[in-house]
């Protein structure tokens, strides 16, 4: 009932804000909230691996958790990525721990997206831009 909701909330939101609810921002939007990969943000810098694993396992099985660093430095980038085995358990650690605090700072999770948007596919295009 809730992904109902949430589902029918964003169709809405898009139609006011384009006139349209564009078929890959639906599609994307879906995907997102059945995703069981966590943005993290807002990490200190000594914030590694282990310990953004372990803050977040208490609400499920973690398959994979990592802090992005600069290829350069090694330094942490303040960022990191969560993944879960399932997506309630993503879904349980997003609610209990958006704005809560690790290693002294409030952090900020969300569903992970894609750093690519999708673009749409048209079999029909052949090339008119006017189409």
């Amino acid at each position: 009932m809730a992904f109902c909701n949430k589902f029918g909330s964003l169709v809405r939101q898009s139609i006011s804000q384009n006139g349209q609810a564009p078929m890959a921002s639906m599609l994307n939007s879906i995907r997102c909230m059945s995703s069981s990969k966590l943005f993290i943000g807002g990490l200190s810098w000594s914030t590694d691996d282990q310990t953004l694993k372990d803050a977040f396992s208490g609400y499920g099985e973690v398959t994979d958790a990592r802090v992005i660093t600069d290829r350069d430095t090694g330094r942490s980038r303040g960022f990191g990525f969560v993944n879960y085995e399932s997506t309630e358990s993503a879904s349980a650690a997003l609610s209990a721990m958006d704005g809560q605090e690790l290693g002294g700072r409030n952090i900020r999770v969300s569903y992970a997206t894609d750093r690519r948007q999708p673009q749409p596919y048209n079999s029909n295009y052949g090339g008119n831009p006017d189409y």
